[in-house]
């Protein structure tokens, strides 16, 4: 997408258009279970400190990647396998910046009452999982911070899930909007803003976001406002 953007050309093959949108949708839904993951081990880490490494260990981890991986493929090639085997008679152009789904059913001439379907129930079960698995961890992580005592204590408990819960909320919030909002208030400009802002800036904001809850990055930012102060 990025070449793209930079090019004069703006062309792909049907080929490279099923591969964009295979590898977008496989790190697309890798993220939201991600999401999910990274509250689990939150959970672990504040409930259960001094067993985290054993709850936690290289080989759950590993697992949980694995299953992670397993899913997103499985749920990309289902998508892209429906999109594709559809007949594009019309517009061969794409009002998009990339090869996504809605815009590709507009320019489709075949039913797609069967790609609705899969999206609403595959990506709606995915979404509704990883949002329930989120959710369901953050009440068992409240109910654990609620028992310590000092307010110091529950103040840095909660702190190491502000920058996790402010990933969650911008992340799914757009992607709710974008696939699982009324037909009636579809907009190809406003899809293409929206897509735009959790493909390029939400990820560009990730590393920002987590690194501020690390001492190092906090005491780099301290030193640099020192000597721009000076």
């Amino acid at each position: 997408m990025l070449v793209d953007l930079l090019t004069e050309e703006k062309s792909i093959p049907i080929v490279g258009c099923a591969l964009q949108f295979l590898t977008f949708c496989v790190f697309a839904d890798s993220e939201c279970l991600l999401l999910a993951v990274m509250a689990f081990d939150r959970y672990q880490a504040i409930s259960n400190p001094l067993l985290y490494t054993v709850n936690m260990s290289s080989t759950v981890c590993s697992l949980l990647m694995a299953g992670v991986y397993l899913v997103a493929t499985t749920d990309g090639l289902i998508h892209t396998t429906l999109a594709f085997r559809l007949c594009f008679c019309g517009s061969n152009e794409i009002n998009h910046f990339f090869c996504d789904l809605p815009p590709l059913y507009l320019l489709s001439c075949s039913d797609i009452q069967v790609n609705e379907l899969a999206l609403f129930t595959v990506f709606g079960f995915i979404e509704l999982s990883t949002i329930s698995g989120v959710l369901v961890s953050y009440c068992y992580i409240i109910l654990s911070v609620l028992k310590i005592r000092s307010a110091e204590g529950r103040f840095k408990a909660f702190s190491t899930c502000t920058s996790h819960l402010t990933t969650v909320a911008i992340f799914q919030g757009t992607m709710l909007f974008m696939y699982f909002r009324p037909s009636s208030s579809y907009s190809l400009d406003q899809d293409k803003m929206t897509s735009l802002f959790y493909t390029l800036v939400i990820p560009m904001l990730n590393p920002l976001i987590y690194s501020l809850r690390n001492t190092d990055v906090k005491e780099a930012l301290q030193k640099l406002k020192m000597k721009m102060w000076f």
